[in-house]
């Protein structure tokens, strides 16, 4: 329950190891391993969503509504906006021969407002 609230409680799109600092504070003796195991038994259960590649640092998200991502190339920040045009997105008949598509979800890449700023006073 610690680890899906820690998710719960942000919009900030979190990995595991900044939900274990977290989940920490108020479990001191709680595992990485044991965050990680269940940040993957809740998206299996379907609560959380993980972001980005399967090999990759993945982020989790406890948004379940349909919704897409910004995501900064400089910072890393995530975060969710909504857009019905997204969400009715029609995959190309292409991806027929790869398999059925069950939910479009559009991950835009970019930098943040933060960083915008940051790199205009460089």
């Amino acid at each position: 329950m610690e680890v899906f609230h820690e998710v719960a409680e942000t919009a900030d799109h979190p990995d595991a190891e900044t939900v274990w600092k977290g989940v920490r504070k108020r479990l001191p003796t709680v595992s990485l391993d044991t965050v990680y195991r269940t940040l993957w038994l809740l998206r299996d259960l379907g609560l959380i969503t993980a972001l980005g590649p399967p090999w990759g640092r993945a982020r989790f998200d406890a948004n379940m509504r349909q919704h897409h991502h910004f995501v900064c190339t400089r910072c890393g920040a995530t975060r969710d906006f909504y857009n019905h045009e997204f969400d009715e997105l029609k995959a190309p008949d292409e991806v027929k021969a790869i398999g059925n598509v069950d939910a479009t979800r559009v991950e835009l890449r970019g930098l943040c407002t933060r960083c915008s700023r940051h790199k205009q006073g460089e």
